[in-house]
């Protein structure tokens, strides 16, 4: 089963018309939610990259390869935090940007727990791929996606990730063998605060994931399964390319 989620005007943080009491509030409190959600990852990057560096400190060229992964992780963070400061004013204009080099980036982030668990990676990835993004937002919405499928899988699961370019259209796939999602969740599943995962969860990754999708004139798609030996949930992205 397919679905792209309901229409829910809380999931869209542009609002259309005077604000009113208490609006400011709300939205500032909502992306400020959104922010603390997004930099988890890049922050447990960064832990894991200056233990890496004290661990190996004996050895300059190891330690450079670390620092110079920490400083890209550091870069994230701030554009991470740039991205969520201009949610509220008039949207820059997007910018040609090279998809597959997000998708490196996004996975450099989870690359941590991608070994930790000895997760296996299937890319198919071109060399480069271009499209008008902010390229924040879209490695805001690569890097939830991945936490998604990533959270779903069992030790030595399999996670592909797929971009390709099909009638003017830039598709990106992201897939995983995991437990899959319920149908009866599925409807639900991009609605702002509805998570899964009980506490662990806080159901804003895959609610601002389409809101941003949306707000580049894009589509994003959930197929699932639970069933035993088929199990596993595939999200699909569609955006003008």
């Amino acid at each position: 089963m397919e679905t792209t989620g309901r229409s829910n005007s809380q999931s869209n943080l542009k609002m259309v018309g005077p604000l009113q009491p208490g609006d400011e509030h709300a939205i500032a409190g909502q992306l400020a939610l959104e922010l603390l959600h997004d930099i988890r990852n890049p922050l447990e990057a960064l832990s894991h990259l200056t233990y890496l560096a004290l661990q190996e400190a004996d050895d300059p060229a190891r330690v450079r390869k670390y620092m110079l992964l920490a400083e890209e992780q550091i870069a994230i963070l701030g554009q991470f935090a740039r991205q969520t400061l201009s949610l509220s004013k008039p949207s820059s204009v997007p910018r040609s940007s090279d998809l597959v080099r997000l998708a490196e980036a996004a996975l450099r982030i989870h690359q941590r727990t991608i070994d930790s668990r000895r997760i296996h990676l299937v890319k198919s990835l071109p060399e480069n791929l271009m499209a008008e993004v902010h390229s924040g937002e879209m490695l805001r919405v690569i890097s939830n996606l991945i936490v998604n499928a990533l959270d779903a899988l069992p030790e030595e699961g399999t996670l592909n990730l797929r971009l390709h370019k099909c009638h003017g259209k830039v598709h990106l796939v992201i897939a995983d063998n995991g437990h899959g999602i319920a149908e009866e969740h599925r409807q639900s599943i991009f609605d702002p605060h509805f998570t899964t995962k009980g506490d662990a969860g806080t159901g804003l990754g895959l609610a601002s994931s389409k809101r941003i999708i949306e707000n580049h004139k894009g589509t994003i798609r959930l197929r699932s399964s639970v069933i035993p030996g088929k199990s596993g949930s595939t999200f699909r992205i569609c955006l003008p390319a």
